[in-house]
């Protein structure tokens, strides 16, 4: 495909993420949960850590997006493509469970996709195995905090609780799998400042 071509398939792709449409290649774990009637304050309380999760899942698909497209390796070219493959199923049932709840994605997805795809293209330029060093980094901490939700998620909401903890299991097995290519361990102020971050992006997300 033509450099010019690529990048028209990509502008699609990130004014659909933002857009916040998705197309999921597996059937969402929710389906097979029971959907039991939730409290408003359980309501509230759910469509706050989904709408955080959704934003995490826009973050992934903009990331996946920035190392793929400048990284060096092809098979590494792959492993993001395919991973952002998954994480698309994650945002897919993310905002299909923001909607059985009567709630609405963040309104910064722009500024959310902007700030992880810039973040991405510099792990990709700092060379492939940084890039895949940022990957296992960014999923253990996604991991951490989906194993976070599942904690606070109200224990009668299964449906949400089935979501979190089939796209906690994805993210080990994409850490796993950046590792097993090679990554490099991230110094500890990278992982420290990523943190941080994180922090600002989940506490304004869970509101707006």
């Amino acid at each position: 495909m033509k450099r010019f071509d690529r990048w028209i398939v990509d502008i699609d792709r990130a004014l659909r993420t933002v857009a916040g449409v998705a197309s999921a290649s597996r059937p969402s774990p929710g389906l097979r949960a029971s959907d039991k009637a939730l409290g408003e304050a359980d309501k509230r309380r759910s469509a706050g850590l989904m709408r955080v999760n959704h934003v995490g899942e826009v973050c992934a698909q903009a990331l996946y997006d920035a190392q793929r497209r400048f990284a060096r390796d092809e098979l590494i070219k792959r492993q993001f493509a395919q991973a952002a493959r998954e994480e698309e199923d994650h945002l897919a049932w993310t905002a299909e469970r923001l909607q059985e709840l009567g709630a609405r994605p963040s309104l910064l997805n722009p500024v959310w996709y902007a700030g992880a795809y810039a973040m991405g293209a510099v792990a990709a330029h700092l060379g492939d195995a940084h890039s895949l060093g940022f990957v296992v980094e960014t999923e253990r901490q996604v991991e951490a905090h989906l194993a976070s939700h599942l904690r606070s998620l109200p224990l009668q909401d299964e449906k949400s609780r089935a979501v979190v903890e089939q796209m906690r299991i994805d993210e080990i097995e994409h850490g796993a799998g950046a590792t097993a290519m090679g990554a490099a361990a991230l110094p500890a102020l990278a992982q420290k400042a990523m943190r941080m971050m994180a922090k600002v992006m989940t506490t304004t997300a869970y509101y707006l």
